[in-house]
């Protein structure tokens, strides 16, 4: 049997499956680089946003002037400010959304004849359950975070104690690790499990 060509259309449709279902290939060394070096790498600051927010209050910052501050005003009172009241807003979120929770599963104690739609309601509820239990470990984090912010610690990595820096915390502002403090861990788990 002939080897197919590039023009056959078993091959082709072959050949988009295995590439659409192939398991994620793993970050190269190059990827990982980038994604450093896009982190690292100074924003190049608005002229416009560069004095402006000397005249703001930290919680009425955007994350644009928050990034054109200077690296001397690193985790100054603006920038706890502005942190505090993102993850005071995350935790008030997260509150609200565990209360809508309790009252959605109250309401949907009817009993259900049909069985397919019984387990349907179950597995609506346990899926809610997980993303509320999910979301109860990111309140415990975020309490330490405002902790930490009280404490002066906040925007230190805890295992280098280098800046963090802003663009990781205005994207995960629980962080307590520098991206490459990150990286290290989940290597080393990675390896060695947990």
């Amino acid at each position: 049997m002939p080897a197919p060509t590039p023009l056959d259309p078993a091959a082709a449709a072959a050949s988009r499956f295995s590439d659409r279902f192939a398991p994620p290939k793993p970050p190269t060394r190059q990827m990982n680089q980038a994604l450093i070096d896009i982190t690292k790498t100074p924003q190049k600051s608005d002229p416009r946003l560069a004095n402006a927010w000397k005249g703001k209050a930290g919680r009425e910052l955007s994350e644009a002037e928050l990034l054109a501050m200077p690296e001397s005003e690193y985790m100054n009172e603006k920038q706890l400010d502005f942190f505090r009241a993102r993850l005071q807003a995350l935790k008030d979120d997260l509150l609200s959304n565990a209360g809508e929770t309790t009252e959605h599963l109250r309401e949907d104690t009817s009993i259900v004849p049909d069985p397919a739609d019984r387990a349907t309601i179950e597995e609506e509820h346990a899926l809610e359950l997980r993303t509320r239990d999910r979301e109860r470990k990111l309140l415990k984090k975020i309490s330490q975070s405002l902790a930490r912010i009280e404490a002066g610690d906040y925007g230190f990595c805890d295992e280098t104690g280098e800046p963090i820096g802003l663009g990781r915390l205005i994207a995960r502002p629980t962080a307590t690790l520098s991206l490459e403090a990150q990286q290290r861990r989940e290597l080393k788990q990675k390896m060695f499990g947990d």
